[in-house]
């Protein structure tokens, strides 16, 4: 059986199963062998029946010694009970509506049982034990655990991957033998024996090191040639432009980090070779004034720019911030975005592509397909953790090497992010603007809202404004149902009834792009006291007389998300607040919260987050792009993200496209693991 067959064609498998295979993103066998264990149960040292720890996945050792028949139960349950132990203690086993492991018991046979044990000192108990024999700890000491899916459950999974191992053959080796010496590296196919059925913890940790280290290293490779992709001449190279008289007509002076990142950028500009730059700053460190200073000189030299941003508000929002700042130059905005009425949209593709719009912003509509530049010669993408390296590959695709600049709000370690981001140069904004109050961040239980509530009150009464953002739930296919129901449930029982009389606004991702902003213009114009919302209003959001920023359901958040969220206020010149609420009795959740509230500093606040969460926040769900790692992490796996680093490069050094015949297999590891993004 080769890699890439359906994975419905395993044996055991079929169609329906597949569709559930194919939720946790298992297509083909090949996809099923790198559906990696989270962790695995250890048969071989099991603990004495009297010593096992409650409450804890355990596994025991005991003989059985009497079985009762199964039992119905009230409601239509039934319960079979045995009885069983060693020479330290007895054990009670439960098991409902399953007799199936049950029946297989012989009394006066010893067996393994794994579960959590609980009872008293003197009475233990276990229900729904998973039951191994003698033979089969034998043959699998460790037993797999893998992630789970409505209706294919670890065991199921186990099984399909066994059989995949013995049925399909051997995958390529994809690393170069050198390295595979260099770094003492078991060859590919060993290392998915072993971590899928290991002989012992060792043979694990030795598969595993092998495995991250191809996610790393071939990480590396597509980053690597994503930079090289740039290494051509650039289709818009530039004259210096002075930027003097774009920083005299601003009514405030630039930081001096926003003047050094500004020159880095703009000298990139001048180059032969196309700009591939990461501007990196914490929330309001003025990274739009930046990107400002970049598009004008592009218009001095007489090339278009497009901006693109994940969200239709932010992206109204720079369009008017941008405006502002370059109008009185003769730089005329145009904006795209998906809402928009095709009238609005006809005039405004005309006027891109006669060149009459020289600075486009706009959403992901703007690498939409008809969408056509006269002479695109920047391109920035805001937020680059909503993107990744494939949509901004669209973007820059719009021309022929064009300049690209990446803009982040979401900081992690310099060092890190010259791995993680190798395809691109970094500069950092590490000042925020003069004037800039640190915001008051306290962390509350629930049972203060109604004295919270009266504090907003007091604010409104103040003629400040609020956010209250709202439970965070998992979104579900399609419509966001659940999350509608949390937010507009919470506006009506709970904002409305505790600010009565108050003027409070709503705004979920259902509501039309319109719908939106109006509810914001409405905001931002004062002439609404609160405005309920889901994280929608997360990102970018400017509105300096909002004050107060209320999250519920805080311990749902990574910290930088919360960061990012507390950054929508803090914008004007009167004191603002953060209130984080939260029920969670973790003492974790609450070490995590009194953190965000004793620092302002973004960087720190991610460090703290990639080491206690890791890096989901950054390079997880929101990465759209960026290649998902299975095994590895970013935080644990440093060293061995270093060593993939030093060897990627060293191996484009040799093969800069990876076209030698020794290194097919590699190529298309780099191009499976980076989706469709391509490299040519």
């Amino acid at each position: 059986m080769r890699a890439d067959t359906p994975v419905q064609y395993l044996k055991g498998v079929g169609p329906k199963t597949a569709e559930k295979f194919a939720r946790l993103g298992v297509a083909t066998v090949e996809d099923l062998l790198g559906l990696y264990p989270r962790r695995y149960v250890d048969y071989s040292n099991p603990a004495p029946v009297a010593a096992a720890p409650f409450d804890t996945d355990t596994v025991v050792k005991a003989a059985v010694y009497s079985k009762r028949g199964a039992v119905r139960l009230p409601g239509g349950r039934t319960m079979v009970q045995v009885l069983a132990g060693d020479d330290s203690a007895g054990l009670s086993l439960t098991w409902f509506n399953t007799h199936f492991a049950a029946d297989s018991l012989q009394v006066g046979e010893e067996y393994f049982f794994e579960g959590r044990v609980r009872g008293t000192l003197t009475r233990r108990e276990m229900t729904n034990p998973t039951v191994r024999t003698p033979a089969q700890v034998e043959k699998t000491p460790l037993a797999p655990v893998y992630p789970q899916t409505e209706g294919l459950g670890s065991g199921q999974i186990a099984r399909c991957v066994a059989r995949a191992l013995e049925e399909a053959e051997p995958l390529e080796e994809i690393l170069p033998p050198e390295f595979l010496t260099r770094f003492k590296l078991p060859g590919r196919w060993q290392a998915l024996q072993d971590i899928h059925r290991p002989a012992s913890m060792a043979a694990a940790a030795a598969a595993r090191r092998r495995l991250v280290f191809d996610e790393l290293f071939t990480l590396q490779l597509g980053l690597g040639l994503l930079r090289s992709r740039g290494a051509a001449k650039a289709s818009a190279v530039m004259e210096p432009a002075d930027l003097g008289p774009f920083w005299s007509s601003l009514p405030f002076s630039p930081t001096g980090a926003q003047r050094r990142a500004a020159g880095e950028i703009c000298g990139d500009m001048t180059k032969t070779a196309p700009m591939n730059r990461l501007l990196q700053g914490d929330v309001g460190s003025g990274k739009t004034l930046v990107a400002a200073a970049a598009v004008y000189t592009a218009y001095k030299n007489g090339w278009q720019s497009a901006l693109m941003a994940p969200t239709e508000i932010l992206a109204a929002q720079h369009a008017e911030t941008l405006h502002k700042l370059l109008g009185s130059f003769g730089v005329r905005v145009a904006l795209l975005t998906g809402g928009m009425k095709a009238a609005a949209r006809r005039t405004a593709l005309a006027a891109i592509a006669a060149g009459e719009a020289d600075l486009v912003v706009g959403t992901h509509a703007v690498i939409g397909e008809g969408v056509q530049f006269k002479a695109l010669g920047l391109a920035v993408v805001d937020e680059q953790h909503r993107f990744g390296v494939r949509q901004r590959g669209l973007l820059a695709g719009k021309a022929a090497q064009p300049h690209v600049l990446v803009m982040s709000a979401t900081p992690i370690p310099r060092t890190l992010a010259l791995l993680v981001y190798g395809d691109l140069d970094i500069s950092v904004l590490d000042e925020l603007p003069p004037g800039r109050k640190a915001i008051k961040t306290y962390a509350v239980g629930g049972e203060k809202r109604k004295a919270m509530y009266g504090f907003l009150e007091k604010q409104i009464a103040a003629g400040r404004q609020v956010y209250i953002v709202c439970p965070l739930v998992e979104e579900s296919e399609g419509q966001n149902t659940e999350e509608l129901a949390a937010v507009t449930t919470y506006y009506t029982e709970v904002a409305k009834a505790l600010l009565p009389g108050r003027r409070v606004g709503l705004m979920h991702g259902r509501l039309k792009a319109k719908e939106k902003a109006a509810v914001m213009e409405d905001f931002k114009a004062g002439r609404l006291d609160a405005l309920v919302s889901t994280t929608v209003i997360e990102v970018g959001v400017d509105v300096p007389g909002a004050t107060v920023m209320v999250i519920e359901n805080a311990e749902r958040y990574g910290l930088s998300a919360l960061h990012q969220l507390r950054g929508r206020v803090g914008r004007g010149a009167a004191e603002s607040f953060c209130i984080l609420v939260s029920d969670h009795p973790g003492e974790g959740v609450r070490d995590r919260l009194r953190f965000l509230c004793s620092t302002q500093d973004g960087f720190a606040i991610a460090k703290y987050d990639l080491e206690h969460r890791g890096p989901g926040d950054f390079f997880g769900d929101r990465q759209h792009g960026l290649p998902t790692l299975q095994l590895a992490s970013l935080t644990t796996d440093t060293r061995t993200l270093a060593a993939a680093h030093a060897s990627a490069a060293e191996l484009l050094e040799a093969d800069p496209a990876l076209t030698a015949p020794e290194h097919r297999a590699l190529a298309g590891q780099v191009q499976r693991l980076f989706g469709r993004t391509t490299f040519n």
